[in-house]
């Protein structure tokens, strides 16, 4: 028996009881109200995210891979965020990855039951060789799904690093992970309805872990994605554009220097920024790890030795 009533997701809401008496624009007003509790709850967690972020970042630094396990809505959020990596920051599809109970058709269909199983758990992430240079981010709104559970146990077994975001206190996930990340939106607006303010957090922390992680990365120059692929038409003229915003270049000067770089912006923006060659620019970008300001500062205290 699972005792629901413990659960701080399923408690009742008292703004809410008479939400289906009132007409359309106070159940607008309402769900409005409780929306704007999420935010400050996860800023209260902000501390276990920035933690969070350095362990990620280090174990990608490493050779490791992040992996984001979840069943239904939390599953689902976990596999939008992995997926929106590769165009965004120009990581390999095997970088951030996002793992849902019951598989693909779970990603379209509801299939509640599969997150029960403890041990399907393992089975997934053994299909994808998970190891101790990896991270496990364990997403689960109860705190208490069975096949997070199963994850968290399955990855220290490993020597991964264990992450758990949980919207109820004292959780079980939060006891099984290195990093316990617990965010309290209090009762949903309609019961145990987790795809609300607990998806709307989870949706937050994970914003937060994979952007600051690629920050870490050096995947950022000021605030401009220099890691975007140029796969589709609005993609190419954004590169264009961060090329122009960073430089303070014109459209064609930017335009010919993404050429000579073979359309990598990251790279187009430091042969602007250092006036050297692909050739010379190339091994500087990599002996500062791929971050242009370090290459940057790089050339100028070389100067100023000379």
């Amino acid at each position: 028996m699972i005792a629901l009533e413990q659960l701080a997701t399923e408690q009742r809401n008292p703004a809410s009881m008479q939400i289906d008496t009132l007409p359309t624009p106070a159940i607008l007003q309402i769900i409005n109200q409780e929306d704007q509790r999420v935010a400050p709850a996860v800023k209260a967690a902000l501390p276990k995210i920035a933690a969070a972020v350095d362990c990620i970042a280090q174990r990608l630094q490493q050779d490791g891979r992040l992996i984001y396990i979840g069943a239904g809505t939390s599953g689902r959020l976990g596999i939008l965020d992995a997926s929106e990596c590769p165009p965004t920051y120009g990581t390999p599809t095997s970088l951030v990855q996002g793992v849902i109970a019951g598989g693909i058709p779970a990603i379209f269909t509801a299939q509640e039951g599969a997150e029960d199983s403890v041990s399907l758990a393992a089975v997934d992430l053994k299909k994808l060789a998970l190891n101790k240079n990896d991270v496990l981010v364990g997403l689960t709104a109860s705190g208490r799904t069975p096949y997070v559970l199963g994850a968290l146990q399955y990855a220290h077994s490993v020597g991964a690093a264990a992450i758990a975001v949980a919207c109820s206190p004292q959780s079980p996930a939060a006891a099984a992970a290195d990093i316990p990340i617990t965010v309290l939106v209090g009762p949903e607006v309609i019961t145990g309805s987790t795809r609300m303010k607990a998806g709307t957090a989870q949706k937050l922390i994970l914003n937060m872990l994979s952007t600051a992680v690629m920050i870490r990365l050096g995947k950022v120059y000021s605030n401009l994605m220099i890691d975007v692929q140029t796969s589709n038409h609005k993609l190419e003229e954004r590169a264009r554009r961060i090329v122009m915003e960073a430089t303070g270049c014109c459209r064609s000067e930017a335009v010919e220097s993404l050429q000579n770089a073979d359309g990598q912006v990251k790279l187009a923006v430091f042969l602007l920024l250092s006036g050297k060659s692909p050739q010379e620019a190339r091994p500087l970008l990599a002996a500062s790890q791929g971050y242009i300001a370090r290459a940057l500062n790089a050339l100028n205290k070389g100067a100023a030795a000379q």
